[in-house]
């Protein structure tokens, strides 16, 4: 049986206060970007979907400690999951918690055509710095270029470029790391000169602003499969146009 393809998509924001509405807004956003999707369900301790008949109140009554529990669409067969997380000062740029949005869904035809509509809903909802959308295969290498290895720095494959761990990243508006679609604020795209109308015409092609002037950033046509040699060459090319990405020069 063949293992189901998965996108994988996370946004960074600023932590959650008390009870947030903004974990709402992420459910409605992905609601609406993606048809006929319906995060209606919890999971038990067993992985058993049950229905939340009370789907906002629950969810917001359930945020403790900056974060909300997996909300789902009941499906099994074809599962799409989101629940948000904080992440430690001691883990984040300028030691201030942050507030991570992780959600999963197969990656079929339906998910391909609403993928960047979904990270820009989830992204705009949760009020987000930056974020990423990426297939699981592809993820997982670009994983690799930020996991240290036992010998010290990470040892990225592919010939990618290292990047520095986020605690080591000087703000929160810069992306750690690229992905297939990219969610950049303005302040996320100031910070790493994003668009440069001489040096952004490719990239600019499959880029388009959002409802509030932010940007969602295409890097291929198709879903990024890095055994395909064009697709590892883009991201490449955009590892070397946008340096500050990953924290990797230092401000004279």
């Amino acid at each position: 049986m063949t293992k189901q393809r998965t996108l994988k998509l996370i946004v960074y924001a600023p932590a959650l206060v008390g009870k947030d509405g903004r974990t709402v807004d992420v459910i409605h956003g992905m609601e609406k970007a993606l048809p006929g999707l319906r995060l209606k369900w919890r999971l038990s301790d067993s992985g058993r979907p049950i229905p939340l008949p009370q789907r906002d109140a629950w969810l917001v009554e359930n945020i403790e400690d900056g974060e909300f529990p997996i909300v789902c669409n009941g499906d099994t067969s074809y599962p799409v999951t989101v629940f948000g997380r904080e992440s430690s000062g001691l883990f984040s740029p300028g030691g201030q918690p942050q507030f991570e949005v992780h959600a999963k869904m197969p990656l079929d035809e339906p998910v391909i055509a609403a993928a960047a509509a979904v990270l820009e809903a989830v992204a705009e909802g949760a009020r987000a710095f930056w974020g990423s959308a990426t297939p699981d295969a592809a993820a997982v290498d670009i994983a690799y270029q930020t996991a240290p290895t036992l010998q010290g720095p990470p040892s990225p494959r592919r010939g990618l470029p290292a990047l520095k761990l986020f605690q080591h990243i000087r703000s929160p508006e810069i992306p750690y790391y690229l992905g297939w679609l990219n969610y950049w604020s303005a302040p996320a795209a100031k910070a790493i000169g994003f668009p440069d109308p001489t040096r952004d015409g490719e990239l600019l092609t499959r880029a388009r602003r959002t409802a509030s002037g932010w940007w969602v950033v295409q890097l291929t046509e198709a879903p990024l499969d890095l055994d395909n040699p064009a697709h590892l060459g883009a991201l490449k090319r955009a590892y070397e146009r946008f340096p500050e990405i990953g924290g990797r020069v230092t401000p004279g």
